[in-house]
């Protein structure tokens, strides 16, 4: 039985052919202070619900110029990311798709963990509502 909450090398976007894809025909939304890219794939064959999110995290580093400060930022994105999923991840499971989708930071002040929980709750339940389109 897979763990509940874990972000494992296989749900992170890495790579460099799906990124591009998703920047450059992907769809994005706004949800201060983040600048969300996502795009749906659907898939033939049945996915475990590990495999139907790919992930990946950013922060400028024009507005951060210290990476200790970027690299708390992307932390905290994460974890946020970490605990919240999971619903999103059962919904892409049923239908049988696949999401990338990519978060920018771009606010220029260090965010509390419980601004960045909010805000990824919301993006989620905005992705679910996009789903049930």
């Amino acid at each position: 039985m897979a763990k509940q909450f874990t972000l494992g090398k296989n749900e992170r976007l890495k790579s460099r052919k799906q990124t591009e894809h998703l920047f450059s025909s992907g769809k994005k939304f706004t949800l201060s202070p983040f600048r969300i890219y996502y795009s749906f794939n659907k898939s033939e064959t049945p996915l475990l619900p590990s495999l139907t999110i790919g992930f990946g995290a950013t922060v400028s580093s024009k507005i951060f110029k210290k990476a200790v400060d970027r690299n708390r930022v992307k932390r905290v994105i994460r974890e946020a990311w970490r605990l919240q999923k999971s619903i999103l991840q059962e919904k892409l499971a049923a239908q049988n798709k696949h999401l990338n989708i990519f978060f920018i930071y771009t606010d220029k002040e260090l965010p509390a963990y419980k601004e960045v929980f909010e805000k990824i709750g919301k993006s989620i339940n905005k992705l679910l509502g996009i789903i049930n389109e």
